[in-house]
């Protein structure tokens, strides 16, 4: 499929996690609960709005499924660690329902606690059926999180690789080969 614009990859259940969550990943002067109520908003369409109650539910729900740690879901996003802003990226994606999620570099400038954390998610979400693509440059991660592996150069995928017989050596001369 190919979308114009991100309303139609969101109305068929795609989702993308950019890898700059600051620039564009979530509204910096906002609070968590209400980053999450914008990813609400972007699958439910403009019309819905909910009651602040319902706001912070939807809020303390994300909160406490992706282990966000903040003094509650009036801290703004800005406030938080890299770690957990990310996982409000994460929240904000995941509100949406979605059936596919793309991972750009979905742990870059985490530390090590949130990567554990952001890990655990996206094999949660496999196991539910959701699909996930992860774009990584990190190769430990690619391989710890992929069952399939495919290598880019130039734009065009060059080599493809099973989880079990990719090492980060294969990986590498296919990269630059």
């Amino acid at each position: 499929m190919r979308f114009r614009i991100p309303a139609q990859a969101i109305s068929n259940g795609v989702v993308y996690v950019t890898e700059d969550r600051k620039l564009e990943g979530f509204f910096e002067t906002m609070t968590i609960a209400e980053n999450i109520y914008m990813g609400h908003l972007g699958a439910h369409g403009k019309n819905l709005l909910i009651s602040a109650k319902t706001k912070a539910a939807l809020a303390a729900e994300w909160i406490a499924r992706l282990k966000v740690k903040a003094i509650g879901a009036t801290a703004k996003v800005i406030e938080l660690s890299g770690g957990n802003q990310q996982k409000v990226v994460l929240a904000k994606a995941l509100v949406q329902k979605p059936s596919v999620v793309i991972f750009d570099e979905p742990t870059r400038g985490v530390d090590v606690g949130a990567i554990r954390d952001i890990h655990d998610s996206i094999r949660e979400l496999a196991a539910q059926g959701i699909g996930v693509v992860v774009i990584s440059s990190y190769l430990p991660e690619i391989r710890s999180l992929c069952d399939r592996i495919l290598v880019c150069r130039q734009g065009r995928v060059v080599e493809e690789f099973d989880a079990g017989n990719a090492t980060d050596e294969k990986i590498m001369y296919a990269a630059v080969h």
